[in-house]
């Protein structure tokens, strides 16, 4: 009887040991090969027939492995603990995408699409955030520079009347202020800002499919660029409101002959935008002025909802000579640009939608230049991969957000 006992217990001990060993070990052949060695060394005692029936348990593929007990040895090899490791790789790999990318962007002086579109590939798998500190400091580089609360718009304040206003591009010509074209002018800024939420939408062939329609018209302000559709099936993926819409004088005279014809379809086309702004570069080119002028005039004849405005040139100069000194070196902004600057200034969240430059996705699929067409940009005009780096960068400091990919639907 005492022989017995003593043996059930060392039986009991070595399966208490093996079961220890295999949940220490690792899996596979070997890990079972060491579990074995280890039984023949602490089993020599029991019987013959007691260890080769747990030999024959240990070698058995549909034997169950042992589950860990409370309070594991492994404490690190949780799920929530790999998680948490896991998000903290993450936030290191985005960190150092981020710091290589802003150290390059002053490195380099020309940038292949690859190079882009293998930033952009990373930054998609990380978290965006906004950050308040970047965002305030930014912030203030911005207005201390090019003040867009005072001088994103012409207006009878900072446009005195009887003046000689300077071009903001044909800077040695000189427009005069006469009283015809201060009236045209609004007493002062015409947008109700502090916004809570704006969406800047361009006009990239990437919002094709992308169903960020619902999502953009929720924001509290919309601006759009260059008279872009907005109306049937494209609704669904670029939205349907709009605030501020900027117009390119040359849309004006290709499309609409200037307004010398064509008035009605003009006035058809932009119903779609409601009671939006209209936003021209009258004073940033001598040509832009008479063509600007005319939409005014025609908003007004016909007692349209939209209201005509003009960039205050010196706003636009400022703006021009900040972007300068981080690289951005080009004839002219890109509208979307300017209209991008500005929104930091006037609203507390911005997020960009259909900022895409390239003619490929990350996939390698090609892309449009437009959502609705393929008409390039004058080649030399615009800076638009160097525009879209300090985009990169803006986005990768928590100060606005870029939508990379398609939105979430509910």
């Amino acid at each position: 009887m005492h022989r017995a006992v003593l043996s059930l217990a060392a039986l009991l001990g070595s399966l208490l040991l093996c079961l220890c060993l295999a949940w220490l070990s690792a899996d596979g052949s070997s890990g079972a090969r060491g579990w074995e060695k280890e039984l023949r060394a602490t089993t020599a005692e029991s019987s013959p027939r007691v260890m080769m029936m747990m030999m024959r348990s240990l070698r058995s593929p549909t034997a169950p492995l042992p589950r860990p007990p409370t309070g594991s040895l492994a404490p690190n090899r949780t799920p929530s603990n790999q998680t948490g490791t896991q998000k903290s790789e993450q936030v290191s790999k985005c960190k150092e995408t981020w710091n290589n990318n802003w150290s390059s962007s002053i490195k380099k002086k020309r940038y292949s699409e690859d190079y882009y579109l293998q930033i952009v590939g990373k930054l998609q798998n990380c978290t965006w955030k906004k950050r308040p500190q970047e965002y305030a400091k930014f912030r203030s580089e911005l207005t201390s520079c090019c003040d867009a609360i005072h001088n994103f718009i012409s207006s009878q304040n900072n446009t005195p009347l009887g003046s000689n206003m300077s071009y903001e591009v044909d800077n040695k010509k000189t427009i005069h202020i006469t009283e015809e074209i201060f009236k045209m002018l609004p007493e002062s800024q015409p947008l109700d800002y502090p916004f809570k939420q704006c969406a800047v939408v361009g006009n990239g062939g990437i919002l094709k499919n992308s169903n960020c329609g619902a999502e953009i018209d929720k924001s509290d302000f919309v601006f759009r660029c260059n008279l872009p559709p907005t109306e049937g099936s494209v609704s669904q993926d670029v939205g349907n409101k709009t605030n501020l819409v900027t117009v390119n004088p040359s849309i004006i005279a290709q499309k609409y002959n200037k307004l010398n014809e064509k008035k009605a379809t003009f006035l058809e086309n932009i119903a779609s935008y409601g009671d939006a702004f209209l936003l021209l570069p009258a004073f940033s080119f001598r040509s832009n002025t008479a063509t600007s002028f005319k939409v005014h005039h025609t908003l007004r004849e016909f007692s349209a909802k939209q209201k005509a405005i003009f960039f205050y040139p010196r706003y636009l100069k400022n703006l021009a000579q900040f972007w300068r000194t981080k690289g951005v070196k080009a004839y002219r902004l890109s509208s979307g640009f300017m209209i991008t600057s500005a929104a930091v200034e006037l609203c507390e969240n911005v997020k960009l939608y259909g900022f895409w430059p390239f003619s490929k996705s990350i996939a390698g699929n090609p892309i449009s230049h437009h959502y609705y067409d393929n008409q390039l940009p004058k080649p030399g005009f615009h800076a638009m991969p160097k525009e879209y780096n300090q985009i990169l960068q803006l986005h990768g400091r928590g100060i606005l957000k870029l939508q990379l990919g398609k939105c979430h639907t509910e």
